[in-house]
């Protein structure tokens, strides 16, 4: 939730040359942020059963009893239609409209479907993990411009890697609970492969805002050192057995996504602070 607030938060300021207004900034990442409250809560209802057999989420307040179901339905409403009118009314009707489109991805069509239906759920459902910087961007313009696709593809490509790194660690979990995760129908070998060839790829993609003028050079040198290192760490879980090497990997990977948007963040306003000097 922290990544997801602070990526809207980096796409809001990275849509204006200078500082966006205010208003735009707090009350669309607010706004943004209690719509992905609301969309987790949803989650949370929906995957109960599924929760309780596994052993990263059986201590969440639903598969422990802390909470009723009704009560966390009444929690995601509340949500949910604060979030909306606030992003209706006092940010834009665009970023309201994605924003719900964004929330209905996640809480129904990749819970309800695509996690149960194919091991590529992560890979389509990212789709919606992907848009929180689009959000925050169209929250400050008032448009979806190719910059913050740009952001958005990004963090989609960004997902396989860090999702199937966590699934290899919890096959289990996902093996018991009937989740079609790709450790679980394609086995680990496979997996491991396709986090390297993602990240691979997302080396490529991470590239691409110094290419198109976005960024400049402190982001290059950044996004080189984390690229670096993210394939350091995908080649490590391609060719060795250790079994906390996939916890690792997913742990950077939070890391790496939070360093590379400050470090678009830095590069942004840095030539503007230094001209301002």
């Amino acid at each position: 939730m922290a990544l997801i607030v602070f990526t809207a938060i980096v796409g809001a300021l990275l849509a204006s040359p200078g500082l966006p207004p205010v208003s735009a900034l707090l009350w669309g990442n607010l706004g943004i942020a209690l719509a992905a409250a609301c969309a987790a809560t949803i989650n949370h209802v929906l995957d109960r059963r599924i929760d309780e057999q596994m052993t990263r989420t059986r201590a969440r307040p639903l598969p422990t009893g802390a909470i009723t179901e009704r009560q966390a339905l009444a929690f995601a409403a509340t949500l949910g239609v604060t979030s909306m009118v606030i992003l209706a009314f006092l940010v834009n009707r665009l970023t309201a409209v994605l924003t719900f489109l964004s929330l209905i991805g996640y809480a129904v069509v990749y819970t309800v479907w695509l996690k149960r239906a194919t091991s590529q759920n992560i890979v389509i459902g990212g789709a919606a993990g992907a848009a929180p910087p689009v959000l925050g961007w169209t929250a400050v313009t008032g448009s979806v411009d190719p910059n913050a696709l740009l952001l958005f593809l990004i963090i989609f490509v960004w997902t396989p890697p860090h999702f199937w790194a966590l699934a290899i660690a919890r096959r289990e979990d996902y093996s018991r609970a009937g989740i079609p995760m790709l450790p679980v129908t394609h086995g680990v070998e496979h997996t491991r492969l396709q986090v390297l060839l993602y990240t691979v790829l997302l080396v490529v993609v991470t590239l691409l805002p110094y290419l198109t003028r976005m960024s400049g050079l402190l982001y290059l040198a950044a996004a080189l050192v984390l690229n670096a290192r993210f394939l350091y760490f995908a080649l490590a879980l391609k060719i060795t057995t250790h079994a906390n090497m996939p916890m690792r990997v997913f742990r950077f990977s939070v890391n790496y996504l939070m360093w590379l948007f400050a470090a678009l963040l830095l590069d942004h306003y840095l030539p503007a602070l230094r001209g301002g000097a």
